[in-house]
């Protein structure tokens, strides 16, 4: 499928319909295991001699779709489906990382990830270093001789920075490190990190892939151009203790990581995506492309339109004129800037908060990337575990409204934050 367009990877990619019983939907395969042929059959899959599939929490046919279609949209050589987008982003960890080792990650991160970096990993001795990304050089100048890796989000939720992809991979080139990126709220009809120099690719799939707000799942793309056996990972050159002395980079070259993501991650962690899920997901990436397209074009509109309204004191979106991420924005996102629009009114918290308590299209709650506008008050929630200072690092004010614009008419979403602004304390706004 690699010679084909990104529309039509999203539609048939991984998907033989005379392996599956000629069935033009993808099916699901709601089975927990799988039959062997003989007890040679089943050692060759354990093995690794031939692959197949062995266990659900391992692999699954459905989810096998999902993964060879993702692969093809971004440009990897393989992926790994999971259960969230937080089990994408701990399993890809875990297997790279153990106890002394250091990241370098930039700091507008969503605050789940910034939690899991700055509090949970380092219960398990693992450290990380955030840094600035606006000056690329800022990662390697954070790189220690025990850095193991370089995380960033292609475009910060909330923070909406657009990140220079191209210096920041060349940072970790020269660390010898890989360069992970979380691109979720760019989502791939937008941007591929991989042709940027990104070596593994993160997604929460719950999110705008889904498109709908009814599955979870998490996916992980390996673009298969690192160089595992550059002295730094020897876990994937020497034997492995875990899978009977298999050592990775000799058995399955450029595929190291992701199947040791695989045999030894999902084995280990568990973080399996369910079949059905796997099937929710597939309806959403279907139509990824031309959906992000109208999100993009009702966020852009909307923000210009929020520039003008006397209750609000800034907008932050990618696309206006007016941003400083216009330049990187032109250069890495020139199909659109995704659906996260951002804005500040006068009164701060409070009006922020009284603002996200009475839209009626626009619905408060934590996700982002429906097909319906969502709407939430991040200081006060997403983020309320965060410090002020790491509430500010990460783009988050007291008087910051996130909108995760849909696909609903432009005017009746309008109509609906106006209605909102009027609830406003009216004594803020002198």
């Amino acid at each position: 499928m690699s010679d084909h367009k990104f529309s039509t990877n999203a539609l048939h990619a991984g998907h033989d319909t005379t392996l599956n019983g000629g069935t033009r939907a993808v099916p699901i395969y709601q089975s927990t295991a799988y039959v062997f042929n003989n007890s040679d059959h089943a050692a060759n899959l354990f093995g690794l001699a031939e692959f197949g599939n062995i266990y659900t929490r391992i692999n699954n046919p459905t989810n096998d779709i999902l993964e060879q279609r993702l692969a093809a949209i971004e440009g990897g050589v393989a992926a790994l489906v999971t259960a969230s987008g937080t089990a994408a982003i701990a399993t890809t960890l875990m297997v790279l990382l153990k106890s002394g080792d250091h990241i370098v990650a930039s700091n507008s991160l969503y605050g789940g990830t910034y939690n899991l970096l700055s509090v949970t990993l380092p219960r398990l001795g693992i450290t990380t270093t955030f840094v600035d990304p606006s000056d690329p050089s800022n990662f390697g100048k954070a790189v220690k001789e025990n850095t193991r890796a370089i995380f960033v989000e292609s475009l910060g939720n909330p923070k909406l920075d657009v990140l220079d992809l191209k210096a920041i991979s060349s940072e970790a080139k020269s660390a010898k490190i890989p360069f992970l990126v979380d691109n979720t709220v760019a989502t791939p009809a937008l941007l591929n990190p991989i042709e940027h120099g990104a070596n593994i690719v993160i997604h929460s799939l719950t999110k705008y892939i889904n498109g709908n707000g009814t599955a979870l799942g998490g996916a992980i793309i390996d673009a298969g151009n690192f160089d595992w056996a550059n002295g730094k990972f020897p876990e994937f050159t020497e034997p492995s203790a875990g899978y009977h002395g298999l050592v990775y980079h000799e058995a399955v070259g450029p595929i190291a990581f992701i199947i040791k993501a695989r045999i030894e991650g999902l084995r280990d962690f568990g973080a399996a995506l369910s079949p059905f899920n796997a099937f929710q997901i597939i309806q959403g990436l279907e139509t990824l492309e031309i959906r992000v397209k109208k999100h993009s074009e009702n966020a852009l509109a909307l923000a210009k339109w929020l520039e003008t309204r006397s209750e609000v004191t800034w907008v932050n979106y990618p696309g206006l004129a007016s941003s400083r991420f216009k330049a990187q924005s032109d250069a890495y996102l020139p199909k659109g800037q995704s659906g996260i629009v951002t804005f500040g009114v006068k009164g701060g918290f409070e009006s922020a908060k009284k603002i996200a308590d009475n839209t009626k299209l626009f619905s408060l709650l934590a996700n982002i990337g429906d097909s319906k506008s969502l709407i939430i008050h991040p200081a006060s929630t997403t983020h309320q575990q965060l410090d002020d200072a790491a509430q500010e690092s990460t783009g988050v004010t007291k008087d910051l409204i996130r909108l995760s614009v849909g696909l609903e008419d432009l005017e009746d979403l309008k109509s609906d934050l106006e209605n909102a602004f009027a609830t406003i304390d009216k004594s803020v706004l002198a």
